[in-house]
C-alpha cells in the first residue's frame, strides 16, 4: 500500500501560495543578477576552464549518475522523478555564500550561478525530459500529465530569465541604487527560500512526517553524489582546490525552489517528488553547511 500512496498522493498548495512562490524565485533571480558585476563578466576570461568544468558536472554528469544511482537504489517512481528534476535544476544562489564560508572561489561560484540560471532556462526541460523518459516508470508518470518540454521552457524562462535580465538592467543603468539592494536581496533571499519551505512543510505536515523516512537516505546519498561529483570532476581536470570548492559546492547545491515550482506547477504536487524536491531543500543547506566546515578546516 505504501507504493500506491507515495505515488499518488498529492500535497496540498493553492494557486495563491503557488503565485507567491513564483514572485520569490523571481526576486531570488532578481539578487543573483544584481550580484554579477561587469568585472564579474569580464573574469570570465580567467576562468574558463573551471566555468566549462563547472556546468559540465552541472547538467551533464550530475543527471547521468542520478539515473545511475535511481538503477541502484530502486526507489518509488514519485521519488525517481524527483531525484531527475533536482538534479535538472541549475545551481541554488545560496551557494555562493556557503562557497565564501568553505574558502572557495567566490568569483567562480557567482559565475556559475549565474550562467547555470540561464542555461537552465534550455537544460533544465530538456534534462528533465530524457532522463525522465528513460525509466518506464517515471515515463508513464510523464505523460499522464501530458508534459510537454516548452512549457516547462516557458514557466522557466518567466521566473529565470525574466528577473535576471531586469537585474542586470537596474545594475546597468542604476548601478547605485544596484549596490544599495544587493545585499539586502541576499538576505532576502534566504530567509524568502526558507519561509517557502516552512510553507509547504507546514502545509503537508502530516504527509511529510509519513513519508519523509522514505527519502531520507535517498535524499542524503544523492546530494553526497552530487557534492562529489563537482569536487572531483573539477579535481581529476587538475583545478586549483578553490576552484574544486566552488564547483563541488555549485553542483551539490540545487535551486530546489525551482524544483518545487516546477513540481506544483506540472504535476499537482505529486507526493513523492514533493517531498524529495522539499526534503532537499533542508537537507543541501545542512550538508553545505557541513562541506564549507570541512573545506575550512583544511589548508589551501
Amino acid at each position: 500500500m505504501e507504493i500506491v500512496s507515495v505515488d499518488h498522493i498529492q500535497l496540498n498548495f493553492n494557486a495563491q501560495h503557488l503565485f507567491y512562490m513564483n514572485i520569490v524565485i523571481g526576486l531570488m533571480m532578481l539578487g543573483v543578477s544584481l550580484d554579477i558585476s561587469r568585472n564579474d563578466i569580464v573574469s570570465i576570461v580567467d576562468y574558463p576552464k573551471a566555468l566549462f568544468i563547472g556546468l559540465f558536472a552541472q547538467f551533464l554528469l550530475l543527471p547521468a549518475f542520478t539515473f545511475i544511482l535511481i538503477l541502484f537504489l530502486q526507489p518509488y517512481p514519485s521519488i525517481a522523478l524527483g531525484m531527475i528534476l533536482v538534479s535538472a535544476c541549475p545551481g541554488g544562489n545560496l551557494s555562493n555564500i556557503i562557497t565564501y564560508l568553505a574558502k572557495g572561489n567566490t568569483t567562480v561560484s557567482i559565475i556559475m550561478t549565474a550562467m547555470s540560471s540561464v542555461i537552465a532556462i534550455i537544460m533544465t526541460p530538456i534534462n528533465f525530459s530524457i532522463w525522465g523518459s528513460l525509466l518506464p516508470s517515471t515515463a508513464s508518470m510523464i505523460k499522464a500529465v501530458h508534459l510537454n518540454p516548452f512549457d516547462v521552457f516557458i514557466t522557466i524562462f518567466i521566473i529565470l530569465g525574466i528577473p535576471i535580465t531586469v537585474g542586470q538592467l537596474i545594475l546597468r543603468h542604476y548601478p547605485n541604487f544596484a549596490e544599495r539592494i544587493r545585499q539586502p536581496f541576499k538576505v532576502l533571499s534566504f530567509v524568502f527560500f526558507i519561509l517557502m519551505i516552512i510553507i509547504v512543510l507546514a502545509a503537508n505536515y502530516h504527509n511529510f512526517i509519513q513519508y519523509v523516512g522514505v527519502v531520507i537516505l535517498v535524499v542524503f546519498l544523492h546530494n553526497a553524489l552530487a557534492l562529489n561529483i563537482g569536487y572531483w570532476s573539477a579535481y581529476i581536470l587538475r583545478l586549483s582546490e578553490r576552484d574544486c570548492r566552488a564547483i563541488a559546492i555549485e553542483v551539490g547545491i540545487q535551486n530546489s525552489a525551482l524544483g518545487l515550482v516546477l513540481v506544483f506547477n506540472f504535476f499537482n504536487g505529486l507526493g513523492g517528488m514533493a517531498i524529495v524536491v522539499a526534503f532537499w531543500g533542508v537537507w543541501h543547506l545542512i550538508a553545505g553547511l557541513a562541506a564549507a566546515l570541512f573545506f575550512s578546516c583544511r589548508k589551501i
